[in-house]
């Protein structure tokens, strides 16, 4: 009786990296949608730029750290762009009625979760590399002069937008095309509570706890103490990392549900345009 490989029963990188590379191949070959990643992050920042050139002739508080506003709309980019990066790379496959073809494959939904982080990742470094770097230029703002505190914070909003972008694909696996626009609007339900140009303090009290559960809070106040007060708090990365930690788990929990929900109602054949 013939056996299978054990790369077709456990999990494989090697099928990850197809699913991958498949997606750069087209990235590669198509300037509209690198110029589309990473014209949208250039366009907030300079933006944000001209209100902090102006808001620093008349408030103390963003006098104080030059390039706050301007480093919160770069960090809220990268939580932006990296649920874009798991829903559009999920909803590519839906467009195109590719998940038949996926699926009748060796390859295994959690592989197809690690593969879609991992162009969350590309697409995130793409769309907002351009925009850190312009900063400095423009408005004499250096990112990166963050440091390690910096790579903190990429990691952790990072994998929150992970978190958020696998929810929405599992709602739109579950729910059809119809709520595809999920992947633009989703992430803004969380924006006001994240504390991204203002202090969580800010809210009122009975938001306030709610804001804590969420990791984008964290990490902003903890931009705020770098940049004011040059302290990275270490009790606020601890904050990120475990709830980022309960958001991840719980959001691929949630897509497998509703993969496999769909799998056995047939959904996975009926989906595209």
């Amino acid at each position: 009786m013939p056996t299978r490989p054990f790369s077709d029963i456990g999990f494989s990188w090697r099928r990850v990296f197809a699913v991958f590379l498949r997606h750069m191949y087209v990235l590669r070959r198509s300037w509209p949608r690198i110029l589309d990643m990473a014209y949208w992050p250039t366009v907030q920042m300079i933006l944000w730029g001209f209100v902090t050139t102006f808001f620093m002739g008349h408030s103390s508080w963003v006098a104080e750290a030059a390039g706050v506003l301007i480093s919160a709309v770069l960090l809220w980019d990268i939580l932006f762009r990296s649920n874009l990066g798991v829903s559009l790379t999920f909803l590519e496959e839906m467009w195109s009625r590719n998940f038949g073809q996926l699926f009748a494959s060796p390859l295994r939904p959690i592989e197809m979760i690690a593969a879609m982080t991992l162009l969350s990742l590309a697409r995130t470094l793409i769309g907002v590399t351009p925009a850190a770097l312009l900063a400095l230029p423009l408005f004499d703002v250096w990112v990166f002069s963050l440091g390690l505190p910096l790579v903190a914070f990429f990691a952790s909003l990072l994998v929150f937008g992970w978190s958020i972008g696998l929810i929405v694909s599992a709602l739109v696996l579950r729910l059809g095309l119809g709520a595809e626009n999920l992947a633009w609007v989703a992430i803004f339900a969380v924006a006001p509570i994240s504390g991204i140009y203002y202090p969580i303090e800010t809210l009122p009290a009975w938001l306030q706890p709610v804001a804590w559960t969420l990791p984008s809070a964290y990490v902003f106040e903890g931009m705020r103490s770098v940049l004011f007060h040059s302290a990275f708090r270490i009790d606020l990365l601890l904050g990120a990392l475990m709830l980022n930690v309960v958001h991840l788990c719980a959001a691929i929990v949630f897509f497998l549900y509703m993969f496999r929900i769909a799998r056995r109602r047939g959904l996975l054949l009926q989906q595209g345009e």
